[in-house]
């Protein structure tokens, strides 16, 4: 009987978003305005995609990008929180659910030797291309309208919980650790056991805080968190339970 942990990286294992953080690699560490005024709502990918472009043929190379990201500061307590989770693999499995790309994140978990915390990391698929210019793709597509068209968490860690139950894998409890706008969706579907964490000041907090004053029913606990270390002094108490 384990314990699902469900991370978001930007901003919750890491302590910035890495999609912004590698235009530092940009020259004057800057985009181009009209680059910059290419966004729109709930088409992130395909606007990193035409950032990543840019880096590219602005001659940043792989090595360059590889070392601006590894920089990146953790979150507070969260080196503490992911040795405590390695500790007691035996209690939890853990995956990562993330907007930000694969090869970012590979590079974050071997700098920082994490990868076998993890039992599976869904996010946006991202590789180098023949001409050194990183590419990404669209996780998945789904018919979810509350969440950007790449990726809707709640399919992926649904899908998931399933594929494990088939497997023989039951959880006892599911705890979504995130911060942001695209963790709510996967959050408002969590059962009575489960367990909410958003990261204190963030938007995923704010939003959850107002859906409680105006008495939105959540099915889970909620318990918010600024540094892993108060996550460690949760997750005790509940494999204590």
């Amino acid at each position: 009987m384990k314990i699902l942990l469900v991370f978001d990286f930007d901003n919750t294992i890491i302590d910035d978003n890495s999609d912004t953080w590698i235009v530092q690699c940009a020259p004057e560490k800057k985009l181009p305005i009209e680059l910059q005024d290419s966004y729109e709502k709930g088409f992130w990918t395909e606007f990193m995609s035409r950032v990543f472009k840019y880096l590219g043929d602005e001659g940043v190379r792989e090595d360059e990008m590889k070392r601006t990201m590894i920089s990146m500061p953790f979150t507070p307590g969260m080196v503490e929180l992911l040795n405590f989770i390695r500790k007691n693999k035996d209690k939890f499995d853990c995956i990562i659910i993330s907007d930000s790309n694969s090869v970012f994140i590979d590079w974050v978990l071997e700098a920082t030797n994490f990868h076998d915390v993890f039992d599976k990391v869904f996010t946006n698929p991202a590789a180098f291309d023949g001409s050194g210019h990183l590419t990404v793709e669209n996780y998945h597509a789904h018919s979810c309208n509350r969440c950007p068209k790449n990726l809707c968490k709640n399919v992926v860690l649904v899908e998931f919980v399933d594929k494990q139950l088939k497997q023989g894998v039951n959880y006892t409890q599911i705890v979504y650790i995130g911060d942001g706008g695209n963790d709510l969706c996967p959050i408002t579907f969590l059962k009575k056991n489960d367990v909410a964490m958003p990261r204190k000041g963030y938007t995923l907090q704010k939003t959850l805080s107002r859906m409680s004053q105006n008495l939105e029913p959540m099915e889970s606990c909620v318990v918010v968190w600024s540094s892993g270390v108060e996550i460690i002094s949760h997750l005790q108490f509940l494999i204590k339970e």
